[in-house]
This record gives structure tokens, sequence and C-alpha cells, in this order.
């Protein structure tokens, strides 16, 4: 029990929290105005243009309350609490509902420990005006219940944003895993290719000398591309069995797929240029991309009947299009291989980026969806 509460009280502040933006600054504006507005409309109330004064000097914690979260919530409430010692009223503006969004932060972008001081601060803070008398009960009451609700909305959509990360990490895990596996198996062939030569060759060498300098010729130029597809490997994780002795499929089994089903949309595949040399690791990751394209259109794309995959390769780069004519639908991230539906589209733009390329789907220009990446040649 003291481990799991040691874990929660050492969690740390969510990385890289947004940075301060446009509408902070509208935020900002927008509460002084609201601020200025209440003190020159409410003119019964006791010390407004005070009550303003401190409102305007406590508004631009808004501006750090994701990056400072802490700071902001003791400067605020600490100001609340103690501005009335000099009137002996209640500041009194309903303007300083804004104190609100730094209660959200605190619990959204701060760290456990700065969460639970500055919830220190805020109880200390509404105990103290209940104990002076410039709140009453029902006030105090009823400000615990919103900061607390505000609070809790911050801490839950804290817990969701963590598991949306995990999932993406998995995501990401998982399209490692199975790039490392297709370079893995590559480069098992080309050794396993290697095997066989040098077998040949020691073979055949009483007989046919030649033959063993043919073997190594072979052997050389086998090694030379078993070298270039381990460099791929380098920082990526191979976790599952055995390899196979395959070769990986490449771009121009990319053609199998217009026959390999019977039902549902036609399948259409386009190749032009020079594919024949293409890395290994850039034309399996073509094929997987347009795999999972296709398997996602025909999952997804409601009432298509035509899906069309177009590779273009030229000197620098090889490109890849696939689209459908079905009717637009707001969800089209599907992937196979257990990928969770949203987030396929996110270890399709792992596997391009892994080998240096870019690739991108969204709804097409009059219906569908279209699938495009760009990966480097090299």
């Amino acid at each position: 029990m003291l481990a799991r509460l040691r874990s929660v009280w050492d969690e740390p502040s969510p990385a890289d929290p947004p940075a301060r933006m446009w509408r902070d600054w509208v935020l900002v504006g927008g509460f002084a105005l609201a601020a200025a507005g209440e003190v020159l409309a409410r003119p019964e109330l006791p010390f407004r243009w005070f009550a303003g004064g401190v409102a305007l000097a406590v508004l631009p914690t808004l501006l750090w309350r994701r990056t400072r979260p802490l700071p902001a919530v003791a400067f605020a409430f600490g100001a609340c609490g103690l501005a009335p010692l000099a009137t002996g009223h209640d500041l009194g503006l309903n303007a300083f509902v804004f104190v609100l969004f730094l209660g959200y932060a605190l619990a959204r972008w701060g760290s456990v420990r700065q969460a639970v001081v500055g919830a220190a601060i805020i109880v200390a803070k509404l105990l103290f005006s209940l104990s002076m008398g410039f709140a009453g009960p029902t006030d105090t009451v009823g400000g615990f219940g919103v900061l607390f609700a505000v609070t809790a909305l911050g801490a839950a959509l804290r817990y969701r944003a963590r598991a949306r990360l995990r999932e993406l990490d998995q995501v990401k895990l998982l399209e490692r895993e199975r790039l490392a596996r297709d370079l893995h198996d590559t480069v098992a062939h080309h050794v396993s290719a290697m095997i066989i030569r040098a077998q040949a060759g020691l073979a055949t060498a009483p007989m046919n000398p030649d033959a063993a300098t043919d073997a190594l010729k072979v052997i050389e130029a086998e090694a030379s591309r078993a070298l270039a597809e381990m460099r791929g490997i380098v920082r990526v994780l191979r976790t599952d069995g055995p390899a196979e002795l395959s070769p990986t499929p490449r771009v121009a089994d990319l053609r199998g797929l217009a026959g390999q089903h019977r039902v549902g949309p036609a399948i259409a595949v386009e190749i032009s240029g020079d594919v024949d040399d293409l890395p290994t690791p850039i034309g399996t990751a073509i094929y997987r991309l347009a795999q999972e394209s296709v398997t996602n259109a025909r999952r997804h794309a409601r009432n298509a009947t035509h899906i069309e995959v177009s590779v273009v390769a030229d000197e620098a780069s090889v490109r890849l299009r696939v689209s459908d004519d079905g009717e637009p639908a707001p969800a089209r991230a599907a992937s196979p291989g257990g990928v969770p539906g949203r987030f396929g589209l996110v270890g399709m733009a792992e596997r391009a980026e892994l080998v240096g390329g870019t690739c991108v789907a969204g709804p097409g220009p009059i219906r569908g969806w279209t699938v495009t990446a760009v990966l480097p040649r090299a």
C-alpha cells in the first residue's frame, strides 16, 4: 500500500503542456472587460475599484496556468484570500469566477505533489474566508462543491489523455515490431541463400573449381544486401518467434491484390516507374501500407465499388495512393493485425516514419477515402 501511495505521490506533471496561445490572451482580455464592466455597472458594491484592481492583478495568472499551475494557484487564491483584510469586506466580484480555470489546470497539468499543495491552499483560502466572516457557510460549501467538480474534471481528462498516450505508444511499438519482423525475415532470406550457395560451391568444387568462384560472387552480393538490411533493424525491436525463410513482399506483389478478393469492391493496381531495385524496407513498407489501406477500405467504405492502388516511383521517392469511391465516413482508421481501429492510421504513419517517409489519410476530394504515402527511394 505504501509503495502504491508513493508511486502516486511521485507522479510527475504531464509532459509537454500546450504552449501559450492566442486563446489565452483572449480569455484574459475577456475577463478583464467583464471585471471592468462589473465595476462600472455595480455602484452599490463596496470598494468596487479596489476589487477590480485585485481582479486585474490576478488575471495574468491564467497565462501561466498550464506551465506553472501551482504558483498561479498560490498567487491567485492567496491574493483573493488576503485582499479582504484591507477592506473588511468580501471582494464580491462575479468576475473572480476565472479562478476555476486555475483549479482545473492544477489537476490537469500539475504533478500530484503540486495538486495536493494547491488543494491545501484552496481549502485554506475558503476556510480563512469563512472564519473571518468574509463568506457564509452556504457560500463556502458551494465554493467547495464547484471547485471539487472542476478539479475532478481536470483529473479525469488528465487520466484519459494518459490512457490515450499509452495506447498510441502501444500501437507504435506494435508497428515497430512488425517492421522489425519484415526486416529480420529479409535478412534471414539472404543468409539462407548464402548458406545454400556455399554448400553448392563446396560440393561442386572438386569437379568444377570455377563453381567455387561463382558461389563466392553470389555470397558477396547476398552479404552486401544482408548488411544493408541489417542497418534497417537498428533500434527496432523484435519480440516474436523464429523468422520465416521466404522473402518479404515487395511492390510488384501488389498486383496480387487485384485478384485476391472475389466479393466486395473491385481492386485496380497500377505501378509505374522502376520498382525492381527498391531497398527491401521501402518495398515492404509500400506493400504493407497498401495492404492495410485496401483492408481498411473493404471494411469501412460504405457502398464502395472500386478501390484504386497507384504506385509511382522516380529517382528520389516512391509515392503510394490508395483511394475508394465509397460514401464519406467519420472514422476510417481500422487496421488489421490486432491494432485498435481508431489507431490504425497511427501505425501506418509510424511505419512510414521509420523508413524516412510520411503517410496521411483523409476524405477524398469528391467522395471516399484516400491514403497517400511518400517514401524516400534510398
